[in-house]
Formats: C-alpha cells, structure tokens, sequence
C-alpha cells in the first residue's frame, strides 16, 4: 500500500497545482490609476513598499502611521503616492516540502528515496577507462543536503589503470565555507582502504547532516589526482535527498572553497530516518490539498484588503524571498506605466520612514535631480554563498555598491530605464544587492545618507529603520508624534 501511495503521488500533485492555478483569478488587478482626463496622476515622490502577502498586519501599521499621516495632510495627500508590492500569487508548495523555505522548489523525493536502507554510493565506476589524471593538486565537489543524511565512508579513484592509489591523498568533508573538516580520510599505496566499484574507501566517524547542510568534499594530493570525465558518471543523489553542483567542464564555480571543480573520488551515505522521509511523503497529496485551499483564502483576503484601501499593486510573481528583486521590476514597470512622478522612494513593510524629514531634505537639498540614488551605501560588501543570502549567479567576490534596502530614492529617469530593460535584467538573490548591479551599468550620481539605517537601531535625525514588528513600528511613530523623538519621549522613560 505504500509503494502504492507514493507512486500517486505525481498524479495527486498535479491535480493539486491545477486547482491552484484556476485560484489565481481571485487575485483582481488594481483599478486604472489614470485621472477622469485621461491624465496619469502625479507625484513628487512615489513610495513603493514592498510587502509579503501574508504581512496583513504590518501594513495595516504603516496604514495607521505614516501613510495615514501623508493621505490626511493637507498639502502632501497631494504630493506623495504610497502602494504595497504584493506578488499577485502565493506558493502552492507547503513550505516543509520546499527544497528551502526562502524559494518556491519542490522537494523532488523519489520513491526509492523512502525506501532505501543500505548505503549509497555516489558514484560507481566499473570501467576505470573514465578515469583520467590531473595536475591539479585539489579537487572539490560541493552538495547540499535535503533530507537528513549520514555520511558513513570516503572514497578517492584509482590511479588510472593501476589498481590502487599510488600517491598520498587526503579527503575531507568540510561545512562549505568552513575550515576545519567535519570528517577526514587519508590514502596511500600502502594504506590503500577498501575497493568498490571502482572507489577506494575508508570508514569515516558518522554525523547526521540535517536538512539543509551545505557542504563540500575536498581530494587534496601534492602529486596530482585521478579524475573523471565528466560526461562518462552520473551521481546518485539517493532519490533526490542529496543535490549535486555541476561538474560539467566549462561551469564557472561560484564558491569559495578551495580546488578545481571536479571529482576525484566519491562518498557512501545512508538515509536517516527514512520513516519520516517515507510518511512525510505520504501526507504530502493532503498537505497540498490543504494548502491550496489556504491560499484561496489568502486571494481573498487580499481582494478584500485591495478594495478597501486602494494602495496595493499586485505584481505577477509568485510571492516568496528568492522572487523580491523581479516583484521590485515589475513593481517599476506599474510605476511609469501607471503614474508620473519626479523620485521615487523604495522601502519595506517592516520600516519605519520619517516622512516629513525625507520630503523636507528633498527641499532643502534640492534632491529633484536625474540620474540619481540617494541612499545608504554598502561598498565591497563581500558575496554570501550559503544561507539566506546564497549568491549562485554572481561570480565576484564583492558586489558593486549598493543601497541598504529600510529605503532609497531613485530618479524617473533611472526607474524608467529598470522599467525598459527589466525582462532582460538578471535577478540575483536579494533586491537590494540586484539594484546596485544594475545601477553598476548606468552609473547614477550617488548621494550618500546614513540617516537611511541599515540595521534595527533608533536615532532622532534618522530617515528609516528596518526589522520592526508592527507593534515597534506604532510605538516609534506614536513617540514622534507625542516629543519628536521616534526613540523615545522623557516621560516614558
């Protein structure tokens, strides 16, 4: 019966997604934003906020605070537009079947993966004519792990056509971006370990790596090492609880672990807990099923939440953390498609913004310029390659400039060109480091201001802060109001 279950599976999903899609209608566009005339209407200043769809509460904050202060204020109701970025559809994959919780990627567990008791071999290599030799002294391969795993064994190739190791070789499992080995392995012709399948192995101490492990297997010998022609093995990623980096010649390596990209050996492993693996798969068809259903709720709330205050732009992306630089370009295609305006101010949901400070230094510095970005700015701020903030796609070790993301300002002219050029315009991981790549190309005068906080702190002169619970964000705005210092009043103290 369960062999059974788990084969359905396929079927079971693609029901699922096919509701989900007929769901995506709920979501209504906005209404015309175009005057009785005909006329787009104008702004000296635009702020675009950009929300997740299930950050209900801290836009109603920002509605109860400083938007609500701009839509009743006589003379700025009339001078400053404010929307919410909303991606137009949720993620139809619950987030404990996602390969991580910031993307929109199934977990692509096989049914063997369940299933599966003994160890696994990564590589198998029974025609040691693949083998091929390197002058290269290391050698990497870099995985991360989806489902808990235990790494039991390390393997290195033989030397070409001899049978066993013929130099010393040193194998080590390291945390990617980490020094010191998790587990280590050493070979030499006279301490040759055990052959299989074409690998020389020797028993490692065993750790569970959990769920989202990243890590990276380094073969290191002063005398060269034994490849493997790339076209020639396929790696056995256990059902798909183990994902592999490319070893494919001509891939450029984005990482910082030391070595050449490659294979030089191989690794045994055995599922952990593949009961848990094997039910969590069994629960997925009503998961889904459950999900689906929570996000037509979701569509309607927002229908709800959009016709009632008339401030939210539903942009058409699938909402989740890895989709935010494509929802800000698309957000700047609805800008200067839907409105006119001289700046135009980005922040988040989760920021406090001192409205009046920023539109009177806009006066005072006279800041309505072209060719423009006042902000914050992180220089030769280093490339993350795992965690939250993994960067696969951007090869430098340090991105160009840019702006803390609490907020910044850019001129027409500048969001005319993201709007122009936003489908060929790479989204890296983050928005905030995409737009100083993009901004690299154009080269906008930069107005630096450290008044735009890049960290959760509070100062009286500062433009923004970030990281607020809609609670702080009432609580700073309600100090502002009472003494003039966000940060705190005298009599509160």
């Amino acid at each position: 019966m369960r062999r059974l279950a788990l084969a359905l599976l396929p079927c079971a999903l693609a029901v699922l997604l096919h509701l989900w899609l007929d769901l995506r209608s709920f979501i209504t566009p906005p209404e015309s934003n175009t005057t009785p005339d005909g006329a787009l209407p104008f702004y000296d200043v635009l702020v675009g906020v950009l929300s997740a769809r299930h950050h209900h509460e801290l836009r109603q904050a920002i509605r109860a605070t400083w938007l609500g202060y701009l839509q009743h204020h006589p003379h700025f109701q009339h001078r400053v537009g404010v929307k919410f970025i909303v991606g137009k559809y949720g993620c139809p994959i619950p987030e404990e079947d996602r390969e991580d919780p910031y993307s929109c990627s199934l977990l692509n567990f096989t049914e063997s993966a369940a299933v599966q008791s003994s160890d696994i071999e990564i590589v198998k290599l029974p025609d040691v004519s693949a083998l091929v030799p390197s002058d290269v002294s290391i050698v990497a391969l870099d995985f991360k792990v989806l489902h808990p795993v235990v790494i039991t064994r390390l393997g290195v190739f033989p030397s070409g056509t001899l049978a066993e190791p013929q130099t010393n070789v040193t194998v080590k499992l390291l945390q990617l971006d980490q020094e010191e080995a998790v587990v280590t392995a050493r070979f030499s012709s006279v301490s040759t370990g055990t052959l299989l399948n074409g690998v020389w192995y020797k028993p490692v101490e065993q750790f569970i790596l959990p769920k989202g492990f990243e890590g990276t297997l380094v073969w290191e010998s002063s005398a060269g090492l034994t490849s493997v022609n790339s076209s020639s093995v396929q790696l056995n990623d256990g059902g798909g609880v183990l994902m592999f980096s490319s070893i494919a010649e001509g891939i450029l390596p984005h990482r910082s672990a030391p070595g050449f990209p490659g294979l030089a050996g191989g690794f045994t492993f055995n599922i952990y807990d593949g009961e848990a693996l094997a039910a969590l798969l069994r629960a997925r068809p009503s998961r889904m099923e459950q999900h689906v259903a929570g996000l037509q709720s979701e569509d309607m709330s927002l229908e709800q939440e959009s016709r009632t205050h008339g401030d939210m732009v539903f942009v058409d992306v699938v909402d989740t953390y890895r989709n935010v630089p494509t929802k800000l370009l698309q957000f700047y295609k609805w800008a200067v498609g839907n409105t006119d305006f001289n700046l135009l101010l980005k922040t988040d949901d989760d920021c406090y913004i001192d409205v009046d400070a920023v539109l009177t230094k806009i006066h005072q510095k006279d800041l309505k310029r072209s060719h423009f970005w006042w902000g914050n700015f992180r220089q030769s701020w280093a490339v993350d390659r795992i965690g939250k903030w993994q960067e696969l796609e951007y090869p430098s070790p340090a991105y160009p400039a840019f702006a803390c993301g609490s907020g910044y300002v850019v001129s027409r002219d500048l969001v005319q060109w993201l709007a122009s050029n936003a489908e060929k315009l790479k989204a890296y991981q983050g928005e905030d480091v995409s737009m100083g790549i993009w901004m690299a190309a154009v080269g906008p005068q930069k107005y630096q201001d450290s008044g735009w906080l890049c960290e959760k702190e509070c100062y009286l002169d500062m433009l923004s802060s970030p990281q607020h619970s809609a609670q702080e964000l009432q609580q700073l705005w309600d100090q502002k109001q009472s003494c003039g210092d966000p940060c705190g009043c005298p009599w509160s103290q």
